[in-house]
């Protein structure tokens, strides 16, 4: 078992970096913390989940804009494509499975 403080882990920055907070090779978990205006380019991958923990955000998925905000959780099947860009300052993670 490992419990992860994810107040503890957010790092805020002018260029944008995931956190990686766990890498399997069954799945790998990512802290995302943007600031308004930085982004992750839409892009495939496998299935995802993303749970917003802070602020809000739009999601492009499969070509289609989603406003997402705290508190939303989203899933997205392998293959289709998703990115993510925050309108205001925001923490979220996603669950990549392999």
């Amino acid at each position: 078992m490992e419990v992860i403080d994810l107040m503890e882990k957010a790092i805020f920055s002018d260029q944008f970096a995931p956190q990686i907070l766990r890498m399997t090779p069954q799945c790998k978990v990512p802290l995302i913390c943007m600031e308004p205006g930085q982004l992750i380019p839409p892009h495939p991958s496998g299935t995802g989940v993303f749970y917003i923990v802070s602020g809000k955000g739009v999601m492009t998925i499969e070509g289609k804009e989603l406003e997402v905000q705290a508190g939303n959780m989203i899933f997205i099947e392998q293959g289709e494509s998703r990115g993510i860009r925050a309108t205001e300052t925001m923490m979220a993670f996603a669950v990549h499975i392999n």
